[in-house]
């Protein structure tokens, strides 16, 4: 099975690199568990400047509401209730838990620690349809700088990696703000770093675009362009939230009522 590395010095510039290594060189093998094909390859994504500019890549499913939802969904759990719902059989903020407090408790202790690992695998991923696809986080504190480094078993190129690896950078930021020390570099696995067949054109439409468009023309910066846009969809997505959690608090009245009469 092909390996790719791609080292870049910002997140769009190793995305890209990725992106493009897995519709040139990435294999058509057979996805059985979902009854289709895929465009797969081994991929280690290294970004060497996590929080440089520009931060933000144009080719990727959403906008500026959607990358900031799952934002908070990842770093704060806004929408861990529907786990308890049924809807979900989890989510990556849920299996995280208190392991980020351990890993800034562990880094202040020994900054030169190696144990500072959040580990997402959980029993239940034997026996459900969907295991959780990221595995798990290592940082490390070398030079003054917290580094990044995560594993992915499987990883959706086009529809998922940008916004896992974004959240995933903003969550290496928090700790390394906790800890007082620098953001280091970001460092991204996937062991299958895939496109399903649905999403050839998508693919194609991507490289095109990387061989025909400026650079420029690929990206956006984050400060003052995307983060007042992020800034501006918070209240749209906390409105979204509360009338979640107000149809589930009413599923639950229902259920009890149903209970007591029965």
């Amino acid at each position: 099975m092909t390996e790719h590395f791609v080292t870049g010095k910002t997140l769009p510039d190793a995305y890209h690199g990725a992106i493009y290594a897995l519709w040139m060189r990435g294999s058509d093998v057979p996805c059985p568990d979902w009854n289709t094909n895929q465009k797969e390859l081994s991929v280690t994504m290294v970004v060497e400047e996590p929080l440089a500019e520009p931060r933000i890549s144009r080719l990727f499913v959403g906008g500026p509401s959607d990358l900031e939802q799952y934002r908070q969904e990842m770093l704060d759990g806004i929408l861990d209730f529907e786990v308890e719902r049924g809807n979900w059989k989890y989510t990556y903020h849920q299996r995280i838990g208190g392991q980020v407090e351990w890993v800034i408790r562990e880094l202040q202790r020994n900054p030169d620690s190696r144990r500072a690992v959040i580990d997402l695998r959980d029993d239940d991923d034997f026996w459900i349809d969907s295991p959780a696809c990221l595995q798990n986080i290592q940082y490390l504190v070398r030079e003054g700088k917290l580094h990044c480094k995560v594993l992915f078993r499987s990883n959706d190129a086009p529809k998922a990696a940008f916004m896992n690896a974004y959240a995933l950078i903003m969550l290496q930021q928090r700790i390394a703000m906790a800890l007082g020390v620098f953001v280091g570099s970001y460092t991204h696995r996937a062991n299958s770093f895939h496109c399903y067949e649905k999403d050839y054109a998508m693919m194609k439409g991507y490289v095109r675009r990387m061989l025909t468009d400026n650079d420029s023309d690929l990206t956006y910066n984050y400060l003052d362009d995307w983060d007042e846009q992020m800034e501006d969809a918070k209240p749209a997505i906390a409105e979204k939230v509360r009338l979640l959690r107000e149809d589930y608090d009413l599923e639950r009245t229902n259920d009890f009522v149903q209970g007591v009469t029965l």
